[in-house]
């Protein structure tokens, strides 16, 4: 009976051991657990519109009110700085100018003939042969004659100047890309003509939320998508960030979002051509600030 009690303590101990031995065995060939590893910084999604460079897109007014006589271009045509793109009637200013004109050579020679005159007292005072209450009245009619002169010109100028609002000029080399006026309708004053931009100096006016300022770095890589261009991208670099935090400006596409939204303004320039056209809704993603 002894015996067979010590038989079954020592197959008892056995089996402990078998089974500490596996779980030993079990444990060293688990794969050690492995930190997470860092998720990449998700790039900024931002709402943007193309649009031109400070000075490269320029809004056009008529200068002066009439009848528009002639247009001389058409929307989508480049023009050259200077180029005459439309004429309001002048004829009216044209015959005012001619007589201003004409008076001007009128007051020249009173001038002339004063000036003469003087020189003549002049001389008969040195001989004493006149007063010089004489030459002083002689002083006083040229005086007088200059005087008629310089309004004469100054009357010119002025009609020249306004010949010049009668005649809408391009003040940069660009496209016409709006045209709101055609020949023989009538303008007030301020009354939009053109619109003309340089379609080569197009950049992105974005907004991104203010709770990604942190991750906005001027130099950083955008990629450019918009709708129409599906499975396209271009590449663009934010080339300014606001110092301030605005409200919205851009309609947001999505009529649930909020137009009160706290937002970031952000310059996107191209790094490429693309086919989009000004005025165009795109969307971004901007690579993250690196630490």
């Amino acid at each position: 009976m002894k015996t067979r009690t010590m038989l079954g303590a020592v197959v008892i101990g056995l089996g402990l051991l078998a089974a500490t031995v596996m779980q030993a065995r079990s444990v060293s060939g688990r794969p050690a657990a492995t930190a997470p590893a860092p998720q990449a910084a998700r790039g900024v999604a931002a709402e943007g519109r193309v649009s031109a460079y400070p000075g490269s897109e320029v809004r056009l007014a008529a200068e002066r009110a009439g009848r528009v006589t002639r247009v001389l271009v058409e929307e989508g045509q480049p023009v050259a700085k200077g180029a005459l793109l439309a004429e309001i009637d002048s004829d009216e200013l044209r015959a005012a100018l001619a007589e201003a004109r004409a008076r001007v050579v009128e007051a020249q020679a009173e001038v002339t003939l004063a000036s003469l005159n003087r020189e003549r007292r002049e001389r008969l005072v040195r001989e004493q042969i006149v007063a010089a209450h004489d030459l002083d009245q002689a002083s006083r009619d040229l005086d007088i004659a200059r005087a008629r002169l310089d309004t004469a010109s100054a009357e010119v100028t002025r009609y020249e100047a306004q010949i010049r609002k009668t005649r809408i000029l391009a003040p940069i080399a660009g496209t016409v890309i709006a045209r709101a006026v055609d020949a023989g309708e009538t303008v007030e004053t301020g009354d939009h003509a053109f619109t003309l931009a340089d379609l080569g100096r197009l950049r992105i006016e974005a907004e991104a939320d203010e709770a990604d300022a942190g991750a906005l770095s001027v130099g950083a890589p955008v990629a450019i998508t918009a709708d129409g261009y599906e499975g396209r991208s271009w590449r663009g670099s934010v080339e300014e960030v606001a110092d301030a935090v605005t409200l919205r400006q851009l309609k947001a596409q999505d009529p649930g979002r909020p137009t009160d939204t706290r937002i970031l303004a952000v310059k996107v320039a191209f790094e490429e051509a693309a086919p989009l056209k000004l005025g165009t809704t795109v969307e971004l993603r901007i690579e993250p600030r690196r630490p």
